[in-house]
């Protein structure tokens, strides 16, 4: 492990590592697995991922286990989502194979990166494709560079597990209704940057989006998906426009095995002021609880925690999936691949 890093205080931000893994499509087939040291690409002014957004990414992390194995939590999820992002936008699909092999060997490559176990650092994976076709013309790119990037990362929210604010802005959409919501594009990601940093001025964490179409049901949280326990359910937005988040899919079975009805479905904003508790849910923070949500438009305040600490679900649900990464609970699913 590398000593110099001061595990306990990383930020969640990029520190250099000693590799990154590179694979090219030409020719219609992706090539040989290249690993480089260079934390550049080469890139011709007129590829198509600069011009016309072919680009897509994913995020996943490495965890030091309690046992001192390292564990990459749900890496087929991540390769059957970015193939789905890849046909959303008419970019050459990363077969599952290669970018399973891909993450194993960045990973075990940079495995002093690896936070300690109990530091709450995690190795943060980064896969990333573009198009690098040199084209004026808008049409998809002959040729695609897939590469993946690791940096240790500390909690994505420096509070920690402790319920923050959001809020509800109407004057922005993440994403069109028919649009590209449902897939990882950094398109989406530059579509949301305005109302974010608007929120945080207003000291709000995250933006809670409102479906494109009607403005009348819960979409994404910021950068997350949300879900909510109300009446001793999990509910969760359902609509095209949201990315099929890892994490809630793992939340939603964890509830399910904890006795736990789960709902899909469209939630209408009125009935905020019935949840009992409320959390965005990513790879970056796992669940980030609601304290509050602040309607901005309409001066609504829905209390989501009374006492200013974390709900009694959230927080298992939470723990529990923590512990799977960690090592710590059996991985009775097995969402876990051991880098040996």
């Amino acid at each position: 492990m590398d000593k110099e890093l001061d595990w306990s205080h990383l930020s969640f931000g990029y520190i250099p590592t000693d590799y990154n893994v590179r694979c090219y499509y030409r020719d219609g087939k992706w090539g040989d697995i290249e690993v480089s040291q260079s934390e550049t690409i080469d890139l011709h002014i007129a590829a198509t991922c600069l011009h016309y957004g072919q680009e897509i990414f994913e995020g996943l992390k490495a965890f030091r286990g309690k046992d001192g194995k390292v564990r990459v939590f749900r890496l087929e999820e991540n390769a059957r989502r970015i193939i789905e992002s890849a046909k959303g936008i008419m970019m050459a699909p990363v077969p599952v194979e290669l970018f399973t092999e891909m993450v194993k060997k960045v990973v075990k490559l940079n495995e002093r990166f690896v936070p300690p176990y109990g530091s709450g650092a995690s190795l943060y994976i980064r896969p990333l494709e573009i198009g690098i076709s040199a084209q004026v013309g808008v049409k998809p790119a002959k040729e695609y560079l897939f590469l993946i990037l690791v940096s240790p990362v500390g909690p994505y929210f420096k509070e920690g597990f402790k319920p923050t604010n959001i809020c509800i802005m109407r004057e922005f959409d993440r994403v069109a209704p028919k649009g590209t919501g449902r897939w990882k594009v950094g398109g989406n990601y530059a579509a949301s940057l305005e109302a974010g940093e608007k929120a945080h001025s207003l000291g709000y964490s995250a933006v809670l989006y409102l479906d494109p179409k009607e403005k009348k049901y819960l979409d994404e949280c910021g950068p997350a998906n949300f879900f909510a326990i109300k009446g001793g359910k999990y509910i969760t937005p359902a609509s095209e426009s949201i990315l099929p988040s890892i994490t809630n899919k793992s939340l939603m079975q964890l509830a399910r095995d904890m006795g736990i009805e789960v709902e899909a479905r469209h939630i209408p904003i009125e009935e905020l002021a019935e949840i009992d508790e409320a959390a965005a849910c990513g790879t970056a923070a796992v669940a980030s609880p609601v304290a509050e949500i602040d309607d901005l438009d309409t001066g609504v305040k829905y209390v989501i925690s009374k006492d200013g600490n974390p709900g009694p679900v959230t927080t298992a649900l939470y723990n529990r999936l923590r512990a799977i990464q960690l090592g710590e609970e059996p991985d009775v699913h097995g969402w876990n691949t051991i880098i040996d």
